[in-house]
C-alpha cells in the first residue's frame, strides 16, 4: 500500500517544500483522497450496504458483531486480523482493532475492487500535483 510521507513528496518533486508546509500538504492530500474515494466506493451499493458500513465506521457494536458473525465468525484466526493485532500492540479485545478489521473485511466483501479504486484515485491526485508542482513550491 502507499504511504503519504516525505518520500511521497520527494516522488512528486516536492522535496524542497518548506518543512512547515509538508505535514499540512500531506494532511490535505489524505483528506482529498478520502473525499474522492468515498463516493466512488458507494456507487452501486444498496442502501442496506451503506447503512451497514456506516454502522461499522460509527462504532456500532451490534452492527459490527452481526457483520463479523456472518462473514468472519473466526476473525481472530484471520491473517489480516493477526497483522492488525501485531501492528497495534497485541490486544485482541481492543474495540478499535475489531472495528478496523470489520471495516477492512466489509470492503473486502462488498467492494473487492477497493485497492484499485484507491490506486486509481491516488494516480489522479498525483497527476494534479505534478501538473501544479511549481505553484505548490511557490515558484
Amino acid at each position: 500500500m502507499f504511504q503519504l510521507n516525505d518520500q511521497f513528496l520527494e516522488e512528486m518533486g516536492l522535496g524542497a517544500m518548506p518543512a512547515e508546509q509538508k505535514q499540512a500538504f500531506l494532511t490535505h492530500i489524505r483528506s482529498e483522497l478520502e473525499s474522492r474515494v468515498g463516493p466512488r466506493l458507494s456507487e452501486g451499493l444498496s442502501e442496506s450496504q451503506l447503512t451497514e458500513f456506516e454502522g461499522i465506521i460509527d462504532h456500532n457494536k451490534a452492527v459490527i458483531e452481526s457483520f463479523l458473525a456472518r462473514y468472519a465468525p473466526d476473525y481472530t484466526a484471520d491473517a489480516k486480523f493477526q497483522n492488525l493485532l501485531m501492528a497495534s500492540g497485541g490486544d485482541a479485545t481492543n474495540p478499535q482493532l475489531i472495528e478496523a478489521y470489520a471495516a477492512t473485511k466489509w470492503l473486502e466483501v462488498n467492494r473487492p475492487d477497493y485497492p484499485q479504486v484507491v490506486a486509481a484515485t491516488l494516480d489522479e491526485i498525483k497527476s494534479e500535483i505534478v501538473a501544479n508542482r511549481s505553484a505548490f513550491l511557490g515558484q
